[in-house]
């Protein structure tokens, strides 16, 4: 199996707030989910192991540091670990389906290390909007000199 996560899917989240994990990628989850508050207003999906590897820098961040210590209590009270039900669903607690605004309507897409749920239309708009960017680059975006 892959250690990168791809690909995107529209599913519909259940009156009970569960999503379902795409098939394929179900089986690196079934240790557990970490399901985190991430940025633009999406949650972030990890594999434990991948949650360690990502916030390993807030976990050890400096206390003196205000900002640092800021980022660390606001990512760790957000995060949750979730197992998944047999059918591969994950139940989303209401706070952090209100911080990504999900409705009904719900993407899963891969991003790497983890994955991400994103309301459909505000992620329709996001690939909108970084389109053009992507489609012409600016020269050395992904690997600076």
């Amino acid at each position: 199996m892959r250690d990168y996560f791809s690909g995107s899917a529209e599913v519909r989240m259940d009156d009970k707030g569960r999503v379902t994990l795409p098939a394929r990628y179900r089986a690196a989850f079934s240790a557990g989910v970490m399901l985190t508050k991430g940025q633009d207003r999406c949650l972030y999906v990890f594999t434990e192991d991948g949650f360690e590897r990502f916030a390993a820098g807030a976990i050890d961040a400096d206390i003196t540091d205000e900002k640092a210590r800021g980022f660390q209590r606001y990512l760790l009270a957000n995060t949750e670990a979730i197992e998944p039900d047999g059918q591969g669903r994950i139940g989303i607690p209401a706070r952090m389906r209100e911080y990504a605004g999900l409705t009904k309507n719900v993407v899963v897409a891969g991003a790497g290390r983890r994955m991400e749920i994103w309301n459909a239309d505000e992620f329709a708009a996001y690939q909108s909007e970084h389109e053009s960017p992507f489609v012409s680059p600016e020269r050395g975006l992904l690997n600076p000199p």
